[in-house]
């Protein structure tokens, strides 16, 4: 589909708002996890690493269940795809009624899994449809205003998610429950009371999925044929490329992803214990990822306004992958005290959320670069990306084997590879069309 004659503009406007209105859930859905991970930490008495299975389980169902989302999407076409998506985010929700009953981390854990799933089959069909509406060149710019509703959200969930579950005198139930006074049997009611606060916001969450599948499955939004469509994605399908590994560039975007995504996700789901090492409990420090996910709106404002009239995606990439690297080093190098917004703290932590701007705009230039060309391999091409994700669930773990061991700054190092690697994609990764091993009439 291309805005076109046969297109409405009316319709296409819609088609624009109806993904939009997707993104907003997605990250109404994704970016809680910053708030749930340290309430899970003290309401089921995890340690800092096994919270991070918070990321784990809800991400790794991106890895899991991207190429199965692609088959899905090809047997039902994208709308229906969609409206099952939906159901099986609604699913994960319901989940967290039992789990917060019987306060067991591991149902949890596959609540999380089922949202990660619905959400792996809903982007895998959500980004496909952002860049094949409108010109490849200016698909940077249509993922950024996606990137807009996807990070408002983002901002904006944590907060009430925090205003539902956590109370001004908490403060006072956090420091008795850590002091280690209380045993086993005057902790337990204090902890279920705590974890059950989560059921009513994620039973209404359930029902507003469900409602929101059925009637994006009777929507204006056009049904979309990725095989037939190959010039309005920019395809180059040559007759030489017989699979997705005659597309290096796809393969290198999809790492790109990778580091891209788990280097944000850190730098969001981890900043809440990064902060309590600073002595801030959960009701103080609860703002800081709203804080790093302002840094990503201006960046996605910034990437609406430049791309593609003063800068072009690909120079924009260069640029913010540039600055994602030197903000990371500053985490890890810079220690010394500020004050900033009303909170005293270590300014690593205020760098950390100034990675927020850059982050933004090397999502919406990768993508767009890693799928071109794709022709009729588009829907597993984008199957391969949404793999990418993953990296929300591997990094965090790893930030958090590193930190529990050499310290919680010191655990940010995991983010200098991840953008050291971003910089090369950037500058020479998405130019590789062929492997070395490849003829050269395979080079499209």
């Amino acid at each position: 589909m291309t805005k076109s004659a046969s297109t409405p503009r009316r319709n296409y406007l819609l088609s624009l708002g109806i993904l939009a209105g997707m993104f907003f859930i997605f990250g109404a859905v994704s970016w809680v996890n910053s708030i749930l991970i340290p309430y899970f930490r003290i309401c089921c008495e995890l340690t800092h690493f096994e919270s991070y299975f918070v990321s784990f389980a809800f991400y790794i169902a991106y890895f899991i269940m991207a190429v199965p989302s692609g088959i899905l999407l090809k047997k039902v076409g994208f709308k229906r795809g969609i409206m099952y998506g939906f159901m099986l985010t609604a699913l994960g929700a319901f989940v967290f009624v039992p789990a917060a009953l019987f306060r067991q981390f591991e149902i949890f854990l596959l609540g999380l899994f089922c949202i990660g799933t619905g959400l792996a089959v809903l982007q895998t069909a959500a980004n496909p449809y952002v860049t094949i509406l409108g010109p490849i060149e200016s698909a940077a710019q249509r993922m950024s205003v996606m990137g807009v509703f996807n990070k408002t959200a983002g901002i904006i969930a944590p907060l009430i998610l925090a205003a539902l579950i956590l109370r001004p005198e908490d403060s006072e139930l956090f420091a008795l429950i850590d002091s280690g006074t209380l045993d086993a049997a005057a902790k337990a009611p204090l902890l279920d009371g705590l974890i059950r606060r989560v059921i009513v916001p994620y039973a209404v969450l359930g029902v507003l999925l469900l409602l929101v599948g059925v009637g994006i499955r009777y929507s204006v939004l056009p049904e979309i044929d990725t095989d037939s469509q190959n010039s309005a994605s920019g395809a180059d399908d040559t007759p030489g490329r017989r699979s997705l590994f005659d597309f290096p560039y796809l393969w290198l975007g999809a790492l790109a992803i990778f580091c891209q995504v788990g280097a944000q996700v850190v730098a969001i789901d981890t900043i809440i214990n990064y902060a309590g090492s600073m002595g801030m409990d959960l009701v103080e420090s609860k703002v800081f990822p709203s804080f790093t996910l302002t840094c990503t709106m201006i960046g996605f404002l910034s990437g609406i306004v430049l791309i593609p009239r003063y800068v072009t995606q690909k120079q924009a990439l260069v640029v913010c992958s540039t600055l994602g690297l030197l903000l990371s080093l500053g985490v890890v190098l810079c220690d010394f005290g500020v004050t900033l917004f009303g909170h005293r703290a270590n300014a690593s932590i205020f760098l950390l959320n100034a990675l927020g701007l850059p982050n933004a705009l090397i999502y919406a230039g990768v993508w767009p670069l890693a799928i071109r060309g794709l022709g009729r391999f588009t829907k597993m091409g984008s199957s391969l990306l949404i793999m990418g994700l993953c990296g929300n669930a591997i990094l965090p773990l790893i930030y958090g084997f590193v930190a529990e061991r050499c310290g919680m700054r010191m655990g940010y190092w995991v983010l200098v590879p991840c953008f050291l690697y971003l910089v090369f994609f950037a500058v020479k990764g998405y130019k590789i069309v062929r492997w070395p091993w490849q003829r050269i009439e395979n080079n499209g």
